[in-house]
């Protein structure tokens, strides 16, 4: 089997062949460094300036021990000479290392903060991209190429300019120091050698990143595979499919096993190839030294020169081949990274994009506003912009809005409704029938395809994202919470607010009592996307966040669906209170919910089929009737507790 997949990997082409496009991509990659290094230039300076002085040391190191030698070939020689020699060839050793030391010391911050920046700027440019991204996208893929790419990135600054760019100086100097000193052959065997050597392993290398590339992918996601299961870890438990999992896993790992065996293997042979490659140049040259030094034309020093030369030079020189290849990995790491980079942004600002107007109105007495509790009044009189008094609130209206999330498959047909300032329009239907498209529209993470949707008379395509985010809050019907605590996850929804308001939040909430009950109360970690807490205690902490908010157009998706009946009571008569003096669109499932809304809209197929307040849809008899009359059946058979 593992010979199969060997042939199938060898003879199917690959979408990462190395092209001539490619390598634009290469240097493309490259290119999009030098800004950040360009900040910190005269560090760079110094660096390379440390860099060619390390290389001048390491140079001279072998012309001081020839001297030394062809001194002490000498009996008659003065000892201090040697003495004086020997000082000297310590110190150049001292300096070669020195300097080196310094110049990585030197180049650190700019390393660092080009990781920092370019990981920055993709961690902005994914959270910048559209929902149709983040739905089709896999995070522990994602996650994996964005670790492997800024690693690539600190391997490729140092490598490049600090091991590439000496080793060519180095081998620079040793070809000019041997071509002025010995005879031309010397030069000629070091330049062919040099040359075999490196289209060896640029055409070794090049093969291999093949290889290389297959165990990326396969790594991404056999990863993408684990996350995805672990996030979904009740779901296995609930069917039993421990063993399924496992074996999803494992396929993946099996495939990156034999990239990684291939990859191993491939390695050895390139070594190999090098080795005998620089086998041959030394003994070469060592030849032809040693016939020199028995003719007389060069001394036992010159013989120790050529030969530690040859040391010297081939040591960095197979450890640049070394480098090439991890850069050339690197390059291939960083490729998935800078495609994120890339990627289209389907919602963006318009170019003369202006902030969101919103507007001010007065306090006047609501529908339904004398049943608010009186919880509800004394937790609401503690937050900010109380509710019931005066408040920035917008008119929102849909023009003939109609879209669909792909060319077949049309969610919205011709919708137009308006929600005046300060009112409550609710949005009811059976599932699928574009409820929460309304909502995702408005927060424009999808623009419309046909008409507009407007907010005090401006088009949201013409405002800022940020703007127009700020002045909408939601309580959706699935409350995903970050792994961290009760009280983070309330602050979310204003990072600025006090302490104080934060627990007035909480209480106009009624979670205040409950955290209050736990161990570490608003201390404690709610787990990964919220799994510690129940359905209904989630949905508390997501109304609290938006209460905390307080923004001027309110959305309310099925935000009292995973509570019990009593608890929801509660709570919808503070979500009246919340919705004073606020345009308030609510989406919901139970009707019950929506009767003192001012206009209440009827989805069927994504048209609206009825408008009207609820005892106008009942005098109709139509859908909403049916709906109505259904759903009290439903209780009366189905009593709650």
């Amino acid at each position: 089997m593992h010979f199969g997949y060997f042939l199938r990997l060898d003879m199917r082409p690959s979408k990462h062949s190395d092209t001539p496009n490619d390598h634009r991509g290469d240097w493309q990659a490259i290119r999009s460094l030098l800004p950040y290094l360009w900040e910190f230039k005269w560090r760079v300076v110094i660096a390379l300036s440390l860099l060619v002085l390390s290389k001048l040391a390491n140079v001279s190191v072998p012309l001081v021990l020839k001297e030394i030698i062809d001194a002490m070939d000498k009996p008659q020689a003065a000892l201090a000479v040697p003495v004086f020699l020997i000082i000297g060839y310590g110190v150049l050793r001292l300096l070669s290392t020195l300097f080196g030391e310094l110049r990585d010391a030197v180049f650190a911050k700019a390393t660092q903060r080009a990781i920092r920046r370019v990981a920055l700027q993709v961690f902005g440019h994914l959270h910048s991209l559209s929902l149709r991204f983040h739905l089709d996208r896999q995070t522990g893929g994602v996650s994996r190429d964005i670790e492997r790419g800024t690693r690539g990135i600190g391997f490729l600054l140092n490598f490049m300019l600090f091991n590439i760019l000496p080793t060519l100086l180095e081998i620079g100097l040793v070809a000019a120091i041997l071509f002025s000193k010995y005879n031309i052959w010397f030069a000629v065997i070091t330049f062919v050698t040099l040359m075999i050597y490196i289209a060896f392993t640029l055409f070794v290398t090049e093969w291999r990143m093949v290889v290389r590339r297959s165990m990326n992918d396969f790594d991404s996601k056999a990863n993408s595979r684990a996350i995805d299961s672990l996030l979904n870890y009740e779901t296995v438990k609930y069917f039993g499919n421990e063993q399924y999992e496992a074996q999803r896993y494992d396929e993946h790992m099996q495939c990156w096993e034999v990239a990684a065996v291939r990859n191993t293997t491939s390695l050895a042979y390139l070594n190999a190839g090098q080795s005998f490659i620089v086998a041959i140049g030394i003994t070469a040259l060592m030849l032809l030294a040693a016939d020199e030094v028995v003719k007389g034309t060069m001394t036992l020093g010159d013989l120790v020169l050529v030969n530690v030369f040859m040391i010297q030079l081939y040591m960095p020189l197979h450890f640049l081949g070394f480098v090439y290849r991890e850069i050339r990995h690197a390059l291939a790491d960083m490729e998935k990274m800078f495609g994120l980079l890339h990627e289209h942004r389907e919602i963006a600002d318009a170019p003369d994009a202006q902030a969101l107007s919103v507007g001010k109105a007065e306090a006047r007495p609501r529908h339904g506003a004398a049943e608010l509790t009186g919880a509800g009044v004394a937790a609401s009189h503690l937050l900010p912009q109380t509710a019931g008094c005066a408040s920035n609130v917008s008119e929102v209206r849909f023009e003939q809005v109609s879209f669909g999330y792909a060319p077949d498959r049309q969610i919205l047909f011709d919708v137009s409704f308006a929600i005046p300032e300060g009112h409550t329009v609710a949005v009811v239907g059976a599932s699928g029938t574009g409820k929460s498209t309304l909502s995702r529209l408005l927060f424009r993470f999808y623009d419309v395809q046909q008409g507009r949707i407007l907010i005090n008379g401006q088009d949201i395509r013409s405002v800022t994202q940020s703007s127009l985010r700020a002045a909408i809050g939601i309580v959706p019907q699935d409350t995903v919470l970050f792994n961290d605590t009760i009280y983070y996850n309330i602050a979310y929804g204003r990072p600025a607010a006090t302490h104080q308001e934060i627990i007035a939040a909480a209480q106009a909430a009624h979670i205040h009592e409950f955290v209050e009950s736990l161990p570490q109360g608003y201390e404690s970690m709610v787990g990964e996307r919220g799994l510690k807490l129940s359905g209904g205690e989630k949905q508390r902490v997501a109304i609290a966040r938006a209460i905390l908010k307080n923004p001027a157009i309110l959305i309310f998706d099925e935000a009292t669906s995973a509570l019990d009946s009593k608890s929801e009571k509660a709570i919808q008569a503070e979500l009246h209170a919340i919705a004073q003096n606020r345009t308030t669109l609510i989406i919901a499932h139970r009707l019950s919910t929506v009767v003192d809304a001012d206009q209440i809209l009827v989805m069927d197929k994504g048209r609206i089929v009825e408008r009207g307040s609820h005892r106008e849809l009942l005098a109709q008899n139509k859908l909403y009737a049916q709906m109505w009359n259904l759903q009290k059946q439903e209780e009366k058979i189905h009593p709650a507790d």
